[in-house]
């Protein structure tokens, strides 16, 4: 019996790093992708079209078992339409995710811990939440990711600018700002079944509201470990997601967790999971995905670091790679993209070490070598 097609709707580095993993396996794969970036040149079977078109759509879902997406953004609605193909996640869990307003909800309705929150749906509303806070982040409902649409206000002046630029009809988020001692953020693959395992929680590191760098282990105090694990998986289960999903938490100097958000599809915070365990999120994003046993989670390794390459400059890529590889334990992954634009993700590399220092060492230093 030949196995199951898989279907990707995207087309950038997350379905690149997906079909890869399914290739391993021997999984056919689909690509439906918006624009072609150059991270899909690798493999046959890559579909370059209008992902808004029923017609487009349909032809192309018709030589897959099974679609996952990308992206909470992906057009999943629309292919639900024109398709019976199953969809995971599963429509109803994108549609919850990509508005940080329902998402909370949500989180809400599961007892999930979360910050202080208010949806407001007028400006007077939002600045009455930051008066009430003291500090607050305002986070527009759709479209905002690696810092894109969220805003740090303490004052009135601070609510109007950021109502200006952020509001929509239905207003936005003001979430109370969290004076957390460190960021995390744990993997769960999930199969439709309920079936779900849970991967380590990762230290996140970011700098000017993007993911720097991810540790493994995180260090933490194994009760706050055991924590975070736990509301990570009761968190896709209320969402009711299939596949591999992330959420990144909070951690408070007592070591309660709160949940900040969730990415129902591989994060990069789990990139470091290629180099270091048994089972990487791709690999367990496609056996959820297709209903097939799952991977073991665990590190294969005693500690990982990855830290991502941004680019520096506008123009083609043309990157050396030379002294990046000869950083002891070194794996640079990069994503074929041809062009290159300040702070867009490039690539990332991964240090397995002894420590979680000397890997850190090594990353930060392999990755400056990746000259783009």
């Amino acid at each position: 019996m030949p196995l199951p097609t898989l279907g990707i709707l995207g087309g950038g580095q997350l379905g690149r790093m997906t079909a890869l993993a399914a290739a391993r396996l021997g999984v056919p794969v689909r690509v439906l992708a918006d624009a072609e970036t150059g991270t899909g040149l690798p493999f046959s079977g890559v579909t370059v079209a209008d992902w808004a078109d029923p017609a487009v759509l349909r032809e192309w879902a018709a030589g897959c078992d099974a679609v996952t997406v990308e992206s909470e953004w992906a057009p999943a609605d629309r292919l639900r339409e024109v398709s019976d193909v199953p969809i995971r996640p599963g429509v109803e869990t994108l549609v919850a995710v990509r508005h940080k307003g329902r998402q909370r909800a949500r989180f809400s309705q599961a007892g999930l811990p979360q910050p202080d929150h208010v949806w407001a749906r007028s400006l007077e509303a939002a600045r009455e939440a930051v008066d009430r806070f003291g500090a607050a982040v305002l986070k527009q409902f759709e479209g905002s990711y690696d810092g894109y649409g969220n805003a740090t206000c303490r004052t009135p002046e601070d609510v109007e600018v950021a109502w200006a630029s952020l509001a929509a009809e239905d207003g936005l988020l003001v979430e109370a700002f969290v004076d957390f001692e460190a960021e995390a953020a744990v993997t769960v693959a999930r199969r439709a079944d309920g079936t779900a395992v849970v991967y380590p929680a990762v230290r996140s590191e970011h700098r000017d509201h993007r993911l720097h760098a991810a540790t493994v282990p995180a260090g933490f105090a194994d009760a706050t470990e055991e924590a975070a694990r736990r509301v990570a998986l009761d968190t896709i289960a209320a969402l009711d997601a299939t596949g591999v999903a992330t959420v990144e938490l909070f951690v408070t100097g007592a070591g309660d967790v709160l949940v900040n958000e969730v990415a129902p599809r591989p994060h990069n915070t789990a990139h470091l999971t290629i180099d270091a365990s048994h089972t990487s999120q791709f690999e367990n994003h496609v056996r959820a995905v297709l209903g097939l046993p799952l991977g073991d989670p665990g590190l294969r390794v005693e500690a990982a670091v990855m830290v991502n390459v941004l680019g520096q400059r506008e123009g083609d890529a043309d990157p050396g790679l030379e002294a990046a590889l000869a950083v002891p334990g070194a794996s640079v992954h990069l994503y074929g993209k041809e062009a290159v634009r300040p702070r867009r993700k490039m690539g990332h590399v991964t240090v397995t070490a002894p420590s979680a220092g000397l890997a850190r060492d090594r990353a930060e230093a392999a990755a400056a070598a990746v000259r783009l």
